[in-house]
């Protein structure tokens, strides 16, 4: 097992967030949604990427986190981290994209209790920064498998 791996850094709300970048297809800038009637209250819509249809889900809706109150900048550097989950693209909404960071196996460590706002089962781990704590997220506990069932629907 490699001693470090690689993370797309972003924010949401006022926490920086990681993924692993081998679930990461894509980055993109904001595109214009379409809502989709009786989608999940999370679901955002569906936009058009390149004649594929990809689902939009809002992690601020689906974890009650605030938006990030963002600078002419931040908006310069929202958009969609396009994820592939098991073979299913889905993106979501980000406030700011980071950067890709590699970091050390050893310095990830285990949630703390509290985190504020997304629960610990959908946190792999934490590492301490100097500006506070980088959440890396396990997207493939995000959504259940009857949500992602549901996700997937709409691409339809």
């Amino acid at each position: 097992m490699a001693s470090t791996h690689q993370l797309v850094t972003f924010q949401l709300g006022e926490e920086l967030y990681g993924i692993n970048i081998m679930d990461v297809k894509e980055i993109v800038r904001v595109q214009d949604i379409r809502a989709i009637p009786n989608a999940p209250t999370y679901v955002e819509g569906i936009f058009n990427l390149r004649s594929e249809i990809i689902p939009i889900i809002n992690l601020h809706k689906r974890f009650h986190l605030k938006k990030l109150v963002s600078s002419e900048e931040d908006e310069l550097l929202s958009g969609f981290v396009i994820l592939d989950i098991d073979g299913m693209k889905l993106g979501i909404i980000i406030d700011r994209i980071s950067r890709v960071i590699t970091i050390e196996r050893e310095d990830v460590q285990p949630p703390p209790q509290m985190l504020s706002g997304i629960g610990a089962e959908y946190i792999q781990g934490v590492v301490r920064q100097e500006q506070g704590y980088l959440i890396i997220l396990d997207i493939r506990d995000l959504f259940n498998p009857k949500e992602l069932q549901k996700i997937a629907e709409l691409r339809r």
